[in-house]
């Protein structure tokens, strides 16, 4: 199931509630008591040690965004 985070408003906690997607917009108390939360923008983290290969620059064939020619 995924985990949203929401900040609370009157106090300022960061929390987070595991919800169905379906549910993920509906309100959510802080756990202090109070009803006055806004969900965060949360980012995914990937974890691995290899990184992909850097885009190439020079054209050359590699495809690009336009086949392999430079869009200008």
């Amino acid at each position: 199931m995924p985990r949203y985070e929401y900040r609370c408003r009157t106090c300022g906690d960061t929390f987070e509630l595991s919800r169905p997607m379906a549910r993920s917009a509906d309100p959510a108390d802080c756990p202090a008591g109070h009803d006055d939360t806004v969900k965060l923008l949360s980012t995914v983290a990937v974890g691995g040690t290899k990184s992909a290969p850097a885009p190439n620059a020079g054209g050359g064939g590699g495809g690009g965004c336009c086949g392999g020619g430079c869009c200008g």
